[in-house]
């Protein structure tokens, strides 16, 4: 079993390197089901793996002019204080109503990256600044999330990064990959502090997903950014569906994914027809005139 774990670890690499987010959502369910560690264990060894993957990602990124150093390092600062926090809180929380909670955060970020945003560019070009105070706050609270439940906050920081900041979906993968590995590192200390790991084990899942974040990172400048972000979107979305189905009931996970095949069944729809009813709810664009 730890084998396969460590094989289905690339692809916790190519989500990492491909969305700028999504590895920790996979890390965990990976660690604590194919390779057989309990909760805390997994989720410890899940911020060691996504830290080490997101650094090399964000590497790649930046040598491919994919990251805003001001805007990831600001933002990760912030988030290392909280991430120090959650991981030192963790061990009081129980992890159901945690990642209950996760996955209703994940639907609501599902969704408003589907709607979408066009990244917001000055007179001169160049993408605005975001305000300090608000990076700051924002890095806190999603530095928090990383520490308390072993996620990478990807899912978080790629729509602030978009939405609020207005940057392309591209350079908000590169830069949030750095964001990652910062709050990851700092998760990490306060996770250790009561928590000990199979460093074997964890060493050998990071080698893998770190060749997939190599291919991810090539990946992600051959895609069209929109179709990234409806793709980031609609992940999220159906991984919220497989939390809730394991952490409260299967009947709701199912119901989730139905509605959730059902929006996407509607989007598909309202893409391809003017006289769609629904466009303004799905945020879906009309078809392009011939």
């Amino acid at each position: 079993m730890i084998a396969l774990a460590i094989g289905l670890a690339v692809l916790v690499g190519v989500a990492l390197g491909l969305l700028g987010g999504g590895g920790s959502i996979l890390t965990v369910p990976l660690l604590a089901y194919v390779a057989g560690m309990d909760a805390k264990e997994a989720i410890t060894t899940s911020l060691l793996v996504v830290g080490v993957t997101s650094a090399i990602g964000a590497i790649s990124h930046a040598r491919a002019g994919r990251v805003r150093w001001r805007i990831g390092l600001t933002f990760g600062a912030a988030g290392m204080v909280g991430a120090f926090g959650g991981g030192m809180l963790a061990r009081f929380v129980p992890d159901r109503a945690l990642l209950v909670a996760f996955a209703v955060m994940m639907a609501i970020t599902a969704v408003a990256m589907l709607r979408g945003r066009k990244a917001n560019t000055g007179a001169d070009g160049r993408e605005p600044r975001l305000p300090v105070s608000r990076v700051l706050v924002d890095g806190v609270a999603v530095g928090f999330v990383t520490g308390l439940i072993g996620a990478g906050g990807g899912f978080l920081i790629v729509p602030a990064l978009v939405l609020l900041g207005g940057l392309p979906m591209q350079v908000a993968v590169g830069t949030s990959l750095v964001v990652i590995t910062m709050n990851a590192v700092a998760g990490l200390a306060g996770h250790l502090t009561s928590i000990q790991i199979d460093w074997t084990v964890a060493l050998g899942v990071t080698v893998a997903a770190v060749v997939g974040a190599l291919i991810g990172a090539r990946l992600t400048s051959l895609i069209n950014p929109d179709a990234l972000r409806k793709a980031f979107g609609w992940f999220v979305l159906a991984m919220s569906s497989v939390i809730l189905a394991q952490e409260i009931d299967p009947r709701v996970g199912i119901a989730a994914a139905v509605l959730t095949a059902i929006a996407a069944a509607v989007t598909f729809v309202c893409a391809r027809y003017v006289h769609c009813p629904l466009r303004r709810i799905t945020g879906t664009p009309g078809p392009a005139p011939a």
